[in-house]
């Protein structure tokens, strides 16, 4: 949604195609029907793998005649698989899953003929990089993730009294990947003038909720708004992401900095591909409670040591502009355009149109 967006204030015709559980949440989106929740690397992606989401995205593609499609995840079954099996124009892919996947390891073979497809193979990691090349082979360029920095705008942030509760944000699914539990048994030790926001739900929720229904200082928030998000970092003392593995890249931690807010985080993989211990966040070994409660307290307690966290962050933010992954993006569209040109199916005069598709959902872009 986001490189949609950074798309078409450039002047390209975009559209997003993918599930969508209720209203569409812009006009440029087209629904392919309601999710499906799917068990994917220790999470829950909402795919849409039903044959009638199939045939909703044959006819948008053939109806509209796009010049490029952009396929995020592009092995995920549903529009993902649809897309590349049509092939209406030439194809990128981005890769964002890290770790390990069942899917690529038992189904490599007949995933590696899917993958054929692709024209120019994106990864937002060196992580995604090693899964993919593993089981499907090829060469990926490496772009990673990019924020809307705008949305995160530093000049909100709130100034709070000193005399003003301290408060810890979590956003992330509920589920055991993320930490949500390793986080509430190191608030549990905090001072009692610390609160934890916890935004999101998930699997976990209502367990979680009962095991810690004695302590005031926890506001479970649901699900949020962006618009939300962005108020809450801007309001939290400190950002937490305890998330235990299968994180590729840290986006949530690049919007946390532009929001010019502290972090402590976990040292992973993905993670230390966009923080750095000391540097512009504390990391600390996964699922280590007490570790996670030492630093904590270390940024509830410094002052100083907050500043200059802040200050390193924000600026490691700006190298992850929406804008210019945009323009990264424009580059290798009209490069594949140059080199494979339209295809045998697409009988107008190509224009630049990238389609996007995120873990089942597909993105289109035309320039007029």
């Amino acid at each position: 949604m986001g490189l949609a967006r950074a798309l078409r204030r450039m002047g390209h015709e975009v559209r997003v195609l993918g599930p969508c559980d209720g209203a569409p949440p812009a006009s440029f989106v087209t629904p392919i029907g309601e999710s499906l929740p799917t068990v994917a690397n220790g999470s829950i992606a909402p795919l849409a793998p039903d044959p009638s989401a199939a045939l909703r995205t044959i006819r948008v593609l053939r109806d509209e005649q796009f010049d490029v499609l952009h396929i995020h995840e592009p092995l995920t079954p549903g529009a993902s698989i649809t897309a590349l099996v049509m092939r209406t124009a030439p194809i990128v892919a981005t890769f964002h899953a890290a770790g390990e996947s069942l899917s690529y390891k038992y189904l490599s073979a007949p995933l590696k003929g899917f993958a054929s497809a692709i024209d120019h193979r994106v990864a937002v990691s060196k992580d995604a990089v090693l899964l993919a090349q593993r089981y499907l082979g090829g060469e990926y360029q490496i772009l990673p993730n990019g924020v809307e920095l705008d949305r995160f705008d530093s000049s909100q942030r709130v100034i709070k009294k000193t005399d003003a509760r301290r408060s810890i944000f979590f956003c992330g699914r509920h589920e055991p990947r993320k930490g949500l539990e390793v986080l509430l048994q190191a608030h549990a030790t905090l001072p009692e003038d610390v609160d934890l926001w916890i935004a999101s739900d998930g699997p976990e929720t209502e367990r979680l909720k009962g095991d810690w229904a004695g302590d005031p200082r926890l506001l479970w928030l649901g699900r949020i708004s962006d618009a939300e998000k962005a108020q809450r970092l801007h309001e939290a003392d400190i950002f937490c992401a305890p998330s235990l593995g299968g994180e590729s890249f840290g986006v949530v931690l690049i919007e946390a900095m532009a929001a010019l807010t502290p972090i402590v985080a976990s040292a992973l993989d993905g993670y230390m591909n966009v923080a750095t211990h000391e540097v512009d966040a504390l990391l600390v070994d996964p699922n280590e409670p007490r570790h996670l409660e030492a630093a904590l307290k270390r940024l509830l307690s410094d002052d100083d040591l907050c500043e200059r966290l802040v200050e390193a962050g924000h600026h490691r933010s700006q190298q992850f502009s929406m804008v210019h992954l945009a323009e990264s993006y424009l580059d290798i569209y009209r490069q594949i355009i140059a080199r494979v040109g339209p295809t045998k199916s697409a009988s107008h005069k190509p224009r630049i149109a990238p389609m996007q598709l995120l873990q089942g959902a597909l993105g289109l872009i035309r320039r007029h």
